[in-house]
This record gives C-alpha cells, sequence and structure tokens, in this order.
C-alpha cells in the first residue's frame, strides 16, 4: 500500500512541478489569485523544477521509508503554507483544493506507513 500511495504522490507532485515549470504565471493564478511576472517567473520556475527533482528522489524503490518521509514533509509544509497563504487573502481557484489534495497524501502516506 505504501508503495501505491508514495508512486500517487510522486506522480502528483511531478505532474505539478512540471506544469509550474512550464507555465508560473498560470500556477499563480489559479493558486493565488495573483500574477507574477520577471523575477517572480524565475523563482516559479525554478521551484517546478525543485517539486519535480522531489518527485523523482521520492520515487518507490526497495526500502521507501526516507521517500515516504521525504513526501511527507512537504506535503505538511505545503499545507502549513497554502493555509496561511490563503488566510492572508491570496487565494485564487485551486489553493483550497491544493490544501485539501496535500492533506489527503499526508493522511494517505501516514496510514499506509502504520
Amino acid at each position: 500500500m505504501t508503495r501505491k500511495v508514495l508512486t500517487f504522490a510522486a506522480l502528483a507532485e511531478g505532474g505539478f512541478g512540471l506544469l509550474l515549470l512550464t507555465s508560473p504565471p498560470m500556477v499563480c493564478r489559479l493558486l493565488f489569485g495573483a500574477e507574477v511576472s520577471g523575477l517572480g517567473v524565475t523563482v516559479g520556475r525554478l521551484t517546478g523544477m525543485a517539486i519535480f527533482a522531489l518527485a523523482i528522489a521520492c520515487w518507490p524503490t526497495g526500502d521507501s521509508r526516507s521517500a515516504v518521509y521525504g513526501m511527507l514533509t512537504w506535503s505538511t509544509l505545503a499545507i502549513v503554507y497554502l493555509i496561511v497563504i490563503g488566510l492572508t487573502g491570496l487565494a485564487g481557484f485551486l489553493l483550497w483544493p491544493a490544501v485539501v489534495v496535500h492533506g489527503a497524501i499526508a493522511l494517505l502516506l501516514l496510514w499506509a506507513k502504520r
């Protein structure tokens, strides 16, 4: 079960990383309801690369304990930060669904690891 959950999480994060890498302005509008340009696009692309790399690093192979902890840490931190952003009013159409998805991934990882 852990392998399936980790595979799902890695695919979801990898897809999001690629989306952010290719179109930071669109992701920013959908998640935060804000425009981004200039250096923000550059940082967005760099972030997309990092999330994609996380997905590759967390791909399940053999003993995936560190991959589970890595993805669990990312999902938990993402939940906290997205909630903070949402409470400050920078909520786009997909912000709260992103919180729910990260919450579901975190819970599934915890459940599968028990």
